[in-house]
Parts: structure tokens; C-alpha cells; sequence
């Protein structure tokens, strides 16, 4: 069975996080997105967790689902699906290793409420759980993932958003120049790594230490209407072994839903606070201090991944799976009109779209053009399809900013509003 999941999301225990992201309201955007699957995040917090016990009924499957009494959202007709959670959390290990400190954000995924007691009860001797949903812990990368062994064999273990400065595996800041540094003789348990939103496939390609690793996506939202901005498809059975499996071995594995990883917020290198931008060679002729004000710039993920690259192009790893780069629906929306992503025009033209085509996914992916300018307009038609085709320009992300969109320039708006029939 084909489908999309995302296993990287937050609830609304973590910090700077929206109070609606709740069961029933990832339910029901789960369905609106187009996903399947839906890590439930944040599974040490005792009070997530005793929401999730009391809100979602254990499947035979490792999966679990709404319970029917709190399915009380609506949702659009052709929206309307099946949706399964998956238990997962992130954790923030900070700790000093080879006189250095390290902060490695680390992905936990398990097929059962038991497996997250055994997890939470011995972190709960290490921190406090309940301060955050993603909790900080003086403990070792690798003194976490054997605490996760111990407690299910048939966990997985994920270095998260691993390119990413300051809280990653790989980070200019904080972080190693190896899986095998961080690890060490448990490397092997690593089976994958998520990418994070300013890298994508390729730009890891070019580490062949990569080459027998699989490559995973996901939103890390914080709010409902992120879900999906990255996610994986999987052609496996519905259940977490097949999953894992999917993962460990890729066959099952179809690949990721990627954002243009331009419009992460680390792409390239820079000081926000002197808005200066700087691709790798401009950081390396500085010497990597801003040239406005002196202080250090922040490295970002492109200049990361060319210190530690093995190869000066990428090369698409044997039995590496595809990738889609995509712009989610409502930044796309905004651009075709010219306003902002948050505006009414914006939500009253997603949710008329998602009214007569479909999930979001289905929108960006499948949906004829000819359809989407049938009900929406000729700009977004257009929009859609420049995205399809990888034609978009974004001025890169760089230190904790994200990278601007721009998929029509000047006068090409009303040249394209002229138009009757573009498909």
C-alpha cells in the first residue's frame, strides 16, 4: 500500500508551539495534508502521554487511531481518510564528549504505550520530562540509544535534522564529522538519518559514509498546517514492523517529500542580525566573521556538507529511493496572489481547493493542471506547475531566517491573469 507519513512533529507541551495541536486537530490536518501516518511527538511528557493513552486506541499493528468519540472535527469530503499515529518523540542530549560540547537532537520511534514508559522512566532519572515535549538531557547521544535498546529491541533511533548548526548530529556548532564519532561501536543501529529542512537528498549523496543510510523527511511542525512540509512515502503494509523494515532495508521505502532546502532556515551561512547572507566561498574569504559587524557568522548546512563531502558532485547512491521537491499549497497560494501566506485570500483559496480537488499532497502532485485551473485560478495553476517543475527561484535561508519564495517575477502576474487557458 502506497501512503505518506510524517514522523517528526511536535504537540503543544513543547515550547513555542500552537495550543492546537492536539489529537483531534492532527486527525483531522493529517486527513487535509494527504497523510497516513502521523508520529504523535513529545511521548515523555506525562501529560502528552496520558492524552494520547486516553484519545488514541492501540491497534494489532504497532499503529494506533482516533478514538471514534473524539473524531469531532470536520473535514472536507475529499479529504476524508484513514489515519494512523505512530508513537515517536525527540530528545535534546547535551553533554561534553572529546572536549567539546555536543547537542545532538535524537528521533525515538516505538510500536507501544509500555516501550514509552520503560523510556520515560529512565530519562525521568536523568531530567525533568515535564518541562518541555522535547526534553533537555546532560546525556550522551549514545548512552540514550542504548537506554532505547534496552527498552524494545524494535526501536528506532534517528539522528534528527542532522545538518542542522547547532542541535544536530552532524552541526557546524555543536555537533561530529561522523555517525561513527557520535556512536561509536552502536553505529550499526543508526539505519537512518533525517535530512531536515536545508539539506536534501543530494547534498548528502555526496557523502559516500552515507551511501548505506536511508534518507528520511519530516515537517517538525509546530503547528497544525505545518504538517507534511517534508514526509516519506512508503509502499509497505500498514504497520510499524513493515515501517522499520521500510526504513532499515528501503525496499518499501518510495522516498521523500523534500522542501527546495534553499528555503531552510540554515541553507547557507550568515548574521541575521546584520542581514547578511553568505555562500560558503564568501564565509571561507571572510574568515567566517560577518563583514559588517566582525562577530562569527553562523555556518550554515551547504558549507557543512562541503567540508565533510567525499565528492565534489552528487551521486545518487545504489538503491538510493527518489525525492520530490514541493512548496506547501498556502505559500504557493501566496505567491500566485501576492499577499500574505496568513491572509484570508490565502485560506479562502486553500480551503476552496481542498474542497473540490482533494488533500493537499494530491493538489501538489497528482491533480491535472487543467483541473486545479478549472476551480482555482490560472496564477496558481501556473505556480503549481512551475513547482512541479523544479522552476522557482529563493533567495537561501541562513541563520535561523528562512529563504524567500519567488515563482513569478514583475509584470508575469498580469501577463498570466490575461490568459484564459493555460491547460
Amino acid at each position: 500500500m502506497r501512503f505518506i507519513a510524517d514522523l517528526h512533529i511536535h504537540s503543544s507541551y513543547s515550547r513555542s508551539t500552537s495550543k492546537e495541536l492536539t489529537p483531534e486537530m492532527l486527525w483531522k490536518w493529517a486527513q487535509i495534508k494527504g497523510i497516513t501516518v502521523l508520529g504523535t511527538g513529545d511521548f515523555t511528557h506525562p501529560a502528552w502521554f496520558k492524552e494520547l493513552a486516553q484519545k488514541l486506541e492501540p491497534l494489532s499493528n504497532g499503529l494506533f487511531r482516533l478514538r471514534t468519540e473524539f473524531q469531532n472535527q470536520t473535514v472536507p469530503d475529499l479529504c476524508t481518510a484513514d489515519v494512523f499515529f505512530l508513537l515517536t518523540t525527540e530528545i535534546s542530549c547535551i553533554y561534553r564528549k572529546k572536549d567539546r560540547t555536543r547537542k545532538v537532537h535524537c528521533l525515538i520511534f516505538v510500536p507501544d504505550l509500555e516501550s514509552v514508559m520503560r523510556i520515560s522512566a529512565a530519562l525521568a532519572r536523568i531530567g525533568n520530562l515535564k518541562a518541555d515535549g522535547r526534553p533537555i538531557l546532560g546525556l550522551d547521544a549514545k548512552e540514550l540509544l542504548k537506554i532505547v535498546i534496552d527498552a524494545n529491541p524494535e526501536a528506532v533511533f534517528v539522528p534528527a535534522h542532522a545538518w542542522t548548526p547547532h542541535f544536530s548530529v552532524f552541526g557546524a556548532v555543536s555537533g561530529f564529522d561522523s555517525l561513527e564519532e557520535c556512536f561509536e561501536e552502536l553505529t550499526p543501529r543508526i539505519y537512518a538519518i533525517e535530512t531536515g529542512l536545508s539539506s536534501d537528498p543530494p547534498m548528502n549523496w555526496r557523502l559516500s559514509a552515507l551511501d548505506g543510510i536511508t534518507l528520511i523527511s519530516n515537517s517538525d511542525a509546530h503547528s497544525p498546517a505545518k504538517l507534511g512540509r517534508e514526509a516519506n512515502i512508503f509502499d509497505s503494509d500498514l504497520s510499524y514492523t513493515a515501517m522499520m523494515e521500510a526504513i532499515r532495508t528501503r525496499k518499501g521505502f518510495l522516498g521523500t517529500i523534500e522542501f527546495f532546502p534553499e528555503e531552510g532556515k540554515y541553507h547557507h551561512d550568515g548574521h541575521r542580525t546584520c542581514k547578511v547572507r553568505l555562500s560558503p566561498k564568501e564565509t571561507i574569504a571572510a574568515d567566517y566573521v560577518c563583514p559588517v559587524c566582525g562577530k562569527k557568522v553562523t555556518v550554515g548546512v551547504l558549507h557543512r556538507v562541503e567540508k565533510l563531502a567525499d565528492r565534489d558532485l552528487a551521486m545518487r547512491p545504489k538503491g538510493a529511493p527518489p525525492y520530490y521537491s514541493l512548496i506547501p499549497l498556502a505559500e504557493i497560494i501566496a505567491e500566485a496572489l501576492d499577499v500574505g501566506v496568513g491572509s484570508r485570500a490565502v485560506d479562502r483559496e486553500y480551503q476552496n481547493l481542498i474542497g473540490k480537488l482533494g488533500n493537499e499532497f494530491k493538489i501538489l502532485m497528482d491533480v491535472p493542471l487543467h483541473d486545479i485551473e478549472r476551480v482555482g485560478s490560472p496564477l496558481i495553476c501556473e505556480a503549481i506547475a512551475r513547482v512541479r517543475e523544479g522552476n522557482v527561484h529563493i533567495a537561501a535561508g541562513y541563520d535561523g531566517e528562512y529563504g524567500t519564495i519567488r515563482i513569478f517575477k514583475g509584470a508575469e502576474r498580469i501577463k498570466i491573469r490575461g490568459q484564459a487557458t493555460l491547460f
